[in-house]
């Protein structure tokens, strides 16, 4: 006998091998049982649910033998015969390609005719969503009023195809998506029934892809088994057939992205194309793998309700050491992501973009958490500063010597990776003037409305970036976090290009970090105001000492003097 498939062999017989759908097929048991059968149902839902195999075993039920029951005895004339296809008046029929009003009208003509077999005539229909408009008006009085032994099982994917005219007419049951753990124990008990091996975290994997389809689990199940050398099915069989990614190079991945080494994960993303993974495929496996990682990383005890991971010691590890704001972010980040792949034409450009972006979640908390120190820093000096003013306010002050004041502390290094161009900055500042800040800030959004459109990747590098000074020739911007300084060189050209069709001249752009723009421009603002006060010390040594010494505490803007 030539091979038959795991679907086809293992299609349920009775309503309890119909899993996962136990609201439907506890209603139509008992509707059998208390002899309430309705003379037309519609079942609805997504594929390798249940459906048609739903409506084949009711057939039976209600013309077995021992009716009423709630389960066919399966061994009677009516149930052997409807169960191998012998008897005429289970009718199934193909909407998808017996959809013309022709075909209605003879189920319609032939409808009146009793059984010849067996109580009830059922007919049905798959698919039913494909019949044309014509066929449905020729189905609706039939359908309303049928003859006393005949029952009407409508099957479809897509009920909203579906005339309200037609559904009002039907007691409508929706089959609903199977859940992982309920297509894992029904593959475990095929699998045990075919004497076949394999490994538990294979099964699961095999249950996630099929995405609540039962007939698509024991389809992967049938390639995994054809695929092995053996009668074991391991997860580097399942991984092979679905064309998953594993564990290990997600696991390489998420270090890379964690430890700032975008290359590396980029290369990780280039060696799985380069063996043909999808990269839609890439991406759903990546957001299940780091939602396991977030399970297990929230709480204790959740190695069950993993579906993609296997708890080993180095996802353990890895676990341990992830931050449940960093896994949050960058699962947002993909989701948007894999929304988003669903409309280009380049989905591994946008995939890379995602990497880029998480990535950088690991410099944004470094920076964060060096803000938060320079801030508490500030407020320290502010409140020491105060109170050295309340104090002079109060004792007064002596003029200190030049050898007896304290000395300002050199602005330690932060050992940055990206050296500031300090040079082209006090160059641009000398020459920056009001005007050409003003024409920059001005076309500033418009800017990057249209690099929103033109390059994603460059307005990405560019949204936590503010314009600081202009000259004629070149333009200052500070970033809020440094790494940008390093990327946005990267498109230095194409930018500047851009933002010439909007100012009317191009700018060289010199990137600068938030937190050297304040040192660099106070710097630059004393140099420039040493002349002034060289020519004004003949003055303010006629000032008073109090005065004099309050000036150098708090500065001009901040000192008013009342006679």
């Amino acid at each position: 006998m030539a091979y038959q498939a795991l679907y086809r062999v293992w299609r349920p017989q009775k309503f309890e091998d119909v899993v996962g759908q136990l609201h439907i097929t506890r209603t139509l048991q008992n509707a059998m049982s208390q002899q309430k059968v309705a003379h037309a149902y519609l079942f609805s839902g997504p594929r390798g649910t249940g459906k048609t195999s739903a409506a084949k075993i009711f057939a039976k039920a209600i013309n077995c033998k021992q009716a009423p029951v709630k389960e066919p005895c399966g061994e009677c004339d009516a149930c052997v015969g409807i169960q191998d296809g012998s008897i005429s008046d289970i009718i199934e029929i193909d909407a998808a390609s017996n959809n013309g009003v022709d075909d209605i009208r003879e189920i319609r003509d032939k409808v009146k005719y009793a059984p010849s077999a067996v109580d009830y005539k059922v007919y049905i229909i798959d698919e039913v969503h494909m019949l044309s408009q014509g066929a449905f008006n020729a189905l609706l009085k039939t359908l309303e009023e049928p003859p006393k032994h005949v029952i009407f099982i409508l099957a479809t994917t897509e009920p909203h195809k579906i005339p309200l005219t037609i559904i009002s007419r039907c007691q409508r049951f929706d089959f609903k998506r199977i859940t992982h753990q309920v297509i894992v124990e029904r593959i475990k008990h095929i699998l045990d029934e075919e004497d076949i091996q394999y490994d538990d975290h294979a099964l699961i994997h095999v249950a996630l892809t099929a995405e609540g389809g039962m007939r698509d689990a024991l389809s992967l199940l049938d390639q995994a088994i054809a695929y092995s050398d053996d009668t074991h099915i391991d997860m580097d069989d399942v991984l092979a057939v679905t064309g998953s990614i594993s564990q290990e190079r997600l696991l390489s991945m998420v270090d890379s992205l964690r430890h700032g080494e975008a290359k590396q994960a980029l290369n990780h993303l280039e060696e799985s194309m380069q063996e043909g993974k999808d990269p839609n495929r890439f991406i759903f496996d990546f957001i299940h793998f780091l939602r396991d990682l977030y399970m297990y990383s929230s709480s204790q005890n959740m190695q069950d309700v993993l579906v993609r991971a296997i708890p080993d010691e180095q996802f353990k590890d890895t676990a341990r050491e992830m931050t449940n704001d960093w896994l949050e972010q960058s699962i947002d980040i993909l989701n948007q992501t894999q929304q988003d792949m669903k409309w280009t034409n380049s989905p591994k450009v946008l995939l890379e973009i995602a990497l880029l972006n998480i990535n950088e979640l690991q410099a944004k908390q470094h920076t964060s958490s060096d803000q938060g120190s320079v801030s508490a820093e500030l407020v320290q000096q502010i409140s020491q500063l105060e109170k050295e003013l309340n104090k002079l306010k109060e004792q007064g002050v002596t003029a200190q010597t030049q050898e007896s004041a304290p000395k300002r502390k050199a602005p330690q290094s932060r050992g940055n990776k990206y050296k500031v161009p300090y040079e082209k900055v006090r160059h641009t500042l000398s020459e920056a003037t009001k005007d050409d800040l003003r024409n920059v800030k001005s076309n500033w959004a418009t800017f990057m409305d249209s690099l929103k459109q033109t390059s994603p990747p460059a307005r990405a590098k560019l949204v936590d970036s503010t314009p600081r000074a202009a000259s004629p020739k070149s333009l200052i911007l500070s970033f809020k976090y440094e790494i940008h300084c390093a990327l946005v060189l990267e498109n230095q050209e194409m930018i500047e290009n851009a933002l010439s069709e909007f100012i009317g001249k191009r700018l060289t752009i010199i990137p600068i970090p938030d937190t050297e723009w304040e040192s660099i421009r106070e710097d630059f603002l004393s140099q420039q105001s040493s002349e002034e006060t060289k020519e004004s010390n003949a003055s303010e040594s006629e000032e008073e000492p109090f005065i004099s010494e309050a000036r150098k505490l708090v500065g001009d803007e901040l000192l008013e003097i009342k006679e």
